[in-house]
């Protein structure tokens, strides 16, 4: 893809979504490269990296060139990284994490900016990835909606009952207990601090009600951009394979991981970042 000199950006999808081949996510990595990976993460929201053979460590390494990484809120991390977090599904279980559409943990004051994910193991078919737009769910709403939501704000909790069930074994299968109920309020349409684009910022796994209203009142709007914000035109499906790493822009997008690979075992490796003095 033109552009980019010291990598090779394969889009897969008009909305969203890239291939960067020829880096070495485990290597050390010239400032040159990061910044054409940035440039391309920025474009494309998501993009992945195949191949990769990496540690824990060498996976913490490259997320750090990114932003800092942060410890999951619900979940313990592996021993040693505990900023690496094993999402992984048995083959008894029915249930997967994460497995709505969401943005990443929206109900911290600040969320994080991005997470990384590396496919460890992987079901003999099945497990694929969705992502979704969330500058395009915003720009291609109506001038009269754009300016009712422009001065709303939403409470995202991380109580609201499908993200809670999907947390459910992971939650069981560690030390931690049950967690607190976190929440916080975020504009319905934020500004993306690099781009300067406009996003919408409501997500099905965690938004509950606009502040100053009741969930009954709430309900019609936060349902529409629901259904909105993932129309297939705005997404991306992305298939795994062994050692493929991802990296998604959580300021600008959502994900959904599917649910169709029951009675095989699937294991991930994820990493939060947060922006510079966040």
């Amino acid at each position: 893809m033109s552009g980019y000199d010291l990598i090779s950006v394969e889009p897969i999808s008009a909305a969203l979504g890239a291939v960067i081949r020829g880096v070495n996510c485990g290597s050390e990595l010239s400032q040159a490269v990061i910044d054409e990976v940035r440039a391309a993460w920025l474009q494309y929201l998501v993009v992945f990296f195949p191949d990769q053979s990496v540690t824990p460590e060498q996976q913490l390494a490259f997320s750090r060139r990114f932003g800092q990484p942060v410890e999951y809120p619900m979940i313990q991390g592996l021993e040693g990284t505990p900023e690496v977090v094993a999402v992984v599904k048995l083959p008894h279980e029915k249930q997967n994490f994460g497995g709505i559409w969401h943005s990443d943990t929206t109900y911290l004051q600040s969320p994080p900016i991005g997470a990384l994910l590396l496919a460890r193991e992987l079901p003999p078919v099945g497990g694929d990835t969705l992502f979704a737009n969330m500058y395009m769910a915003y720009e291609t709403l109506s001038v009269g909606l754009k300016q009712v939501l422009s001065g709303l704000r939403v409470v995202q909790s991380s109580a609201k009952a499908g993200a809670a069930r999907s947390r459910v074994d992971r939650i069981k299968s560690t030390s931690v207990p049950e967690p607190e109920v976190l929440e916080a309020e975020h504009a319905v349409v934020r500004v993306h601090p690099e781009t300067g684009r406009k996003a919408l910022f409501v997500n099905y796994g965690h938004s509950v009600r606009f502040q100053g209203m009741t969930e009954e009142e709430s309900e019609p709007l936060l349902s529409y951009l629901f259904r909105h914000q993932t129309r297939p035109e705005f997404t991306c499906r992305f298939r795994w394979t062994p050692g493929c790493m991802a990296m998604w822009d959580n300021r600008c997008t959502q994900h959904n991981p599917v649910n169709d690979y029951h009675g095989h075992k699937r294991v991930m490796h994820r990493i939060s970042i947060n922006g510079p003095g966040e």
